[in-house]
């Protein structure tokens, strides 16, 4: 039996063709997924997730072709989808004209971001369905991104029909957004595909966004624990949770560390679990302060230290 077949497939495209919600995992985190053709289907997610309506979505699609009918798709644009594509990597691409894609996912853009998920459980409910997907990450908004299944059903649970558990995220943190406009290529978002990879590829340096909405994860708060953080820490207060990397580590209950032997990659997958962790044990242990080990900014540190800046920005 392919993955296709599988039933819990064919019961999750059941439910995103009748206008459901179905909570599935991509290498990222797991997203909120939702017929991006259908407009009642589409606010479902903007009102489960209590999410602002100017906050646009990203529509996830089985491969190139399926893209080419809802976004303009430059050479460019292709180069980048041939070398990234299945992976972490979205483009904001210029909306067609005659593209069926609702216009409450562009937020009165007239662009849409649009990815290719790399996870057998994802492609297999795009093509069961056959649709494409607008799947924001599946958490109340300005919360800790899910990044397994229980994440999803302790902040969402009777909000979304179905929870398709496909274990934990490898990723771990969301996928890099970039704008393409002509020949100019904007980073809206760093996420899992480091800014050198594809300023490698396109053979000149990403362009700095300008502040403005146009892709999910722009605000400035959003990735919150509740309890407050504290960025750059070398070490550990009394008072404090700590949530280390490499050589510096915290002590005590309340205390977790990305990755012990200072890998990246490792503590991308591990941000948002140890961050709900050690946010549970802080209030158990009646603390009000997670610290936080300094992080290099390059590669997926870059990312990491991004998510780690807007969970620790005052809230609104």
């Amino acid at each position: 039996m392919t993955v296709l077949d599988h039933k819990d497939i064919r019961d999750a495209a059941r439910i995103i063709n009748d206008g459901g919600l179905v909570a599935m995992p991509t290498e990222t985190v797991y997203g909120l997924a939702a017929d991006a053709t259908n407009d009642k289907a589409v606010a479902k997610i903007f009102e489960a997730k209590g999410r602002p309506q100017f906050n646009p979505l990203i529509i996830h699609v089985a491969g190139v072709d399926m893209a080419k009918r809802y976004v303009s798709v430059s050479p460019l644009a292709e180069q980048l989808m041939k070398e990234f594509w299945p992976g972490p990597l979205t483009l904001v691409l210029p909306r067609k004209k005659d593209s069926e894609i609702s216009f409450l996912v562009s937020a009165g853009l007239n662009t849409i971001g649009v990815r290719m998920p790399k996870h057998d459980l994802a492609q297999a409910l795009i093509k069961a369905a056959d649709r494409p997907l607008a799947a924001p990450s599946a958490n109340r908004s300005g919360a800790i991104s899910p990044t397994r299944a229980e994440h999803v059903k302790d902040g969402l649970g009777a909000r979304v029909d179905m929870i398709l558990d496909g274990g934990p995220c490898p990723v771990g943190v969301e996928s890099t957004i970039v704008k393409i406009d002509g020949e100019a290529v904007t980073l809206l978002r760093p996420g899992g595909i480091a800014r050198e990879e594809i300023e490698q590829l396109i053979g000149k340096p990403l362009a700095a966004a300008q502040g403005k909405v146009e892709a999910p994860g722009m605000m400035t708060s959003h990735y919150a624990p509740d309890a407050k953080m504290r960025l750059n820490a070398r070490e550990q207060k009394d008072g404090e949770a700590f949530l280390g990397f490499g050589g510096i580590a915290g002590s005590g209950p309340a205390a977790l560390n990305l990755s012990e032997r200072g890998d990246l990659a490792e503590a991308a997958a591990n941000l948002f679990a140890y961050l709900r962790a050690l946010d549970r044990l802080a209030a158990t242990h009646g603390l009000q302060t997670i610290a936080v080990a300094p992080l290099p900014m390059t590669g997926l540190g870059e990312a990491i230290n991004d998510r780690l800046a807007r969970a620790a920005a005052p809230r609104a």
